[in-house]
């Protein structure tokens, strides 16, 4: 037997029993998606709150949980802030003229005839025949998605829920749920996995600051393109576009639609098709140019391995897996590296190390793990 086929044989075999262990792990995050999320959700959202934590106790010498408090009611201001702007702006009515509506469909119709498709009544008729027949023959499916609607309220307010407990407990005492978990592995490698899990924490939290950033260029560039056009609620679209930024690549195009269809119905057929190049204009800047340059800058990660993560989330766990594929592939990166690198022998058992630091002969001793993971 050649040496290279022994070789790709060990290989292969193991490579398949990875892939066998990981089917089932996989099978029951899809079970578990109402808990999986919500924590996740909430392991993001305290990566961004822990550095305003930090700065309350050290700086203005908050308590712990005063801290907490005053950090989750930043945090659920700027969100009821968002939401107050979009409600406020439609509060006076999204209104439609409809006999203007109906114009400007006789001028998209004459559009078409006169076009190079030709397209004839014959054959628009037909089209919105066959629309008209696809909603008859699914009824019966869009009623069941509407019944659903009771059960996916439910189920959002539940996630919601386990969101802000896991945000809570993240924040006020979220080394010692982290010192449990390393607990759980052998004394030998829990110096080995405590460093590369703080390191994959830091990246993680420089991936949503990154994150929070991008969205600001969607909503940016979408929000003062539909202003200089003069698309009626500017603002408010500006805002939808920037929380749904948070989904990579099909975050901003998905939310731009709505400012493509406002620019339409209020503004006519040529504005619209305008906002649109500016949504993709701006979709394109972030594909190509924010998402895998910044963010691939910023979590040490390629732009193309941004590009195909973020892709093979999608593939296999849709819009969650398209929001946690980065800061889950980019936070493995570190910690592989840093298991890898083998810096952590000799260093003490974590578990045991001391959780406040300990004065010896007028000088504070800290864990080396921890001084080690501050400095870089």
């Amino acid at each position: 037997m050649p040496k290279g086929m022994r070789i790709a044989g060990a290989w292969s075999w193991r490579i398949v029993a990875i892939v066998l262990a990981l089917i089932p792990l996989g099978w029951l995050i899809s079970q578990a998606t109402l808990i999986v999320v919500p924590v996740l959700v909430a392991a993001l959202l305290a990566s961004l709150l822990m550095p305003v934590m930090n700065v309350l106790m050290i700086r203005a010498r908050f308590p712990k949980w005063a801290a907490l408090i005053v950090s989750l009611l930043v945090l659920f201001a700027a969100i009821a802030f968002l939401v107050w702007l979009v409600v406020n702006a439609f509060a006076d009515g999204f209104d439609i003229d409809w006999s203007r509506l109906e114009d400007q469909w006789a001028n998209f119709v004459v559009y078409l005839r006169e076009s190079p498709l030709h397209v004839t009544d014959e054959q628009i008729s037909a089209a919105i025949g066959q629309m008209i027949e696809w909603v008859e023959s699914n009824v019966s499916n869009l009623l069941s998605q509407a019944v659903s609607v009771g059960s996916t309220a439910f189920a959002f307010l539940t996630g919601t829920l386990v969101t802000l407990f896991a945000l809570i407990f993240y924040l006020l005492d979220g080394g010692a749920i982290w010192r449990f978990i390393v607990s759980l592995f052998p004394r030998e490698a829990r110096a080995a996995i405590d460093g590369a899990g703080r390191r994959g924490w830091v990246t993680i939290g420089h991936y949503v600051r990154v994150q929070i950033f991008v969205a600001f260029i969607d909503a940016l560039g979408i929000g003062v393109g539909a202003a200089i056009l003069g698309v009626p609620f500017a603002v408010p679209l500006a805002i939808i576009v920037f929380l749904a930024s948070f989904v990579p690549f099909v975050g901003a195009i998905a939310s731009g639609a709505l400012a493509v269809l406002v620019a339409l119905v209020y503004l006519g057929f040529w504005p619209a098709v305008i906002m649109l190049a500016i949504v993709i204009g701006v979709q394109q800047i972030e594909s190509h140019v924010l998402q895998p340059l910044i963010m691939g800058q910023a979590v040490k990660v390629h732009p193309l391995g941004v590009v195909l993560s973020v892709s093979a989330g999608t593939l296999f766990g849709g819009i969650a897996g398209a929001v946690f594929a980065v800061p889950l592939v980019a936070s493995a990166k570190v910690m592989v590296e840093y298991i890898a690198s083998g810096d952590w022998r000799g260093l003490p058992d974590p578990t045991r190390a001391p959780r406040r630091p300990q004065q010896r002969r007028g000088r504070f001793v800290r864990h080396p793990t921890i001084e080690k993971a501050n400095d870089e």
